[in-house]
């Protein structure tokens, strides 16, 4: 019997999840993925969110934590690499680190996802009230309709869905940041008001903006043709991803000021700047949220195929069924009144923050013992002991703030 076919009978008796055939991913579609995730909700709350800390504070958690964010990433990624079955990462947790880590696991992505979708009802609603003059409730519907339709289509039209969407979303981008420059009233000295004393909240709402970690076993089974080009789409799509996040809230913040921020910023953004704008900025922001629905959302999907071990995911009822488990709770959350828009954000990156800052590590040792194949790429020295260490600390003592912020005995950000 060939090899694959032992490989592939093992996973199966190992309980993994037998995936569809990979479908190719380009180069820019990898990236266009990264980019398109991690640009969504987040992009247009932490300008909000940095409101009393400032821009400082918040550029400073954007450099570190987008960096130890793609150590992370990595790590996934040589996981998947030693890996011949397509798992997720609740699979790839189960297969390395056990049955509590694939829990542990699958619960974050779970609150994450959540969290986010459920943001992204919100803020969608939010933005086509302003645009339109409709209510929310039909606003956040008629984003819902696109966004859960590519959702089921699967990975190549979000990957083509990304990719296109993407490019929009950074020529607009770029159109905007050039206005606000060049309009009158920006004053770059705003850049440097704020307080440091609120900048450990600014942190979690970061985590939330680099969360591409969870569509890297997607990436991977994009890649399956080409793994070679699996670490360098991550890299260039989280430097991409660096450059966006900083423009938009130093563009708001040198425009408006922290005290006439809105939590979904674009709004304001494109008020002060003008009426083209405000269509813009709009435009925009459903744009990244449709593309981080897409990538989150497609990701949650998979998780759920993987965990309960059902089978492939491109069959048309089974994928009907699960995609309206990952659908239809955030729809309803995000108008039951329990969960504002940044705070959905900011406690999903509490704890999928935390999870994710311990179980890549276990996963990379884990598949470096028992995996199925030497990869051609490996992290090297990003693996070093007290770079792992100062990462789980200082997520673990984000987590801390964040519960004492949560109960009073620690200042709120926002």
């Amino acid at each position: 019997m060939p090899a694959e076919n032992i490989t592939f009978s093992s996973a199966l008796a190992a309980g993994e999840r037998a995936s569809a055939p990979a479908k190719s991913l380009s180069f820019l579609e990898g990236v266009a993925m990264i980019v398109g995730t991690n640009i969504g909700a987040g992009v247009l709350s932490i300008a909000y969110a940095s409101s009393k800390a400032g821009f400082l504070p918040l550029l400073f958690w954007l450099v570190l934590v987008g960096c130890l964010t793609t150590v992370t990433m990595l790590y996934v990624a040589e996981a998947t690499l030693r890996t011949r079955a397509h798992l997720q990462l609740s699979g790839l947790a189960k297969r390395y680190v056990g049955g509590f880590g694939s829990w542990l696991m699958f619960a974050s992505v779970c609150v994450n996802s959540i969290g986010a979708l459920t943001a992204y009802m919100t803020g969608s609603g939010k933005l086509l009230q302003s645009l339109l003059g409709i209510s929310p409730a039909i606003g956040s519907l008629l984003f819902f309709i696109p966004a859960a339709g590519v959702l089921y289509l699967g990975l190549k039209a979000i990957g083509r869905g990304e990719k296109f969407i993407s490019i929009g979303m950074v020529v607009m981008l770029s159109v905007l940041v050039i206005a606000t420059l060049l309009k009158d009233t920006t004053q770059m000295g705003r850049l440097l008001e704020g307080d440091w004393r609120f900048m450990v909240p600014v942190f979690n709402v970061v985590v939330f903006c680099f969360s591409a970690q969870y569509i890297v076993p997607e990436m991977a089974r994009g890649f399956a043709d080409k793994p070679e080009q699996l670490p360098k789409a991550i890299i260039v799509g989280m430097a991409t991803t660096f450059v966006l996040l900083a423009a938009v809230p130093l563009s708001v913040i040198a425009l408006s000021g922290l005290d006439n921020i809105s939590d979904v910023a674009t709004i304001s953004w494109g008020q002060a700047l003008g009426q083209w704008a405000f269509f813009s900025a709009n435009i925009f922001a459903l744009c990244a949220m449709l593309t981080s629905y897409w990538g989150l959302g497609g990701s949650f999907l998979t998780n759920i195929f993987d965990k309960f071990r059902l089978g492939n995911d491109e069959l048309p009822l089974r994928r009907f069924a699960v995609l309206l488990v990952v659908v239809l709770p955030p729809f309803v959350l995000a108008y039951s009144g329990f969960v504002s828009f940044v705070n959905a954000l900011y406690f999903a990156g509490v704890f999928s923050g935390v999870v994710l800052s311990v179980m890549p590590m276990l996963i990379l040792r884990g598949a470096r013992q028992h995996g199925d194949m030497m990869p051609r790429w490996q992290c090297n020295w990003i693996t070093h002991p007290l770079l792992q260490a100062s990462i789980v600390l200082l997520y673990a003592a984000s987590a801390v703030y964040a519960i004492a912020s949560l109960l009073g005995y620690l200042p709120a950000g926002w």
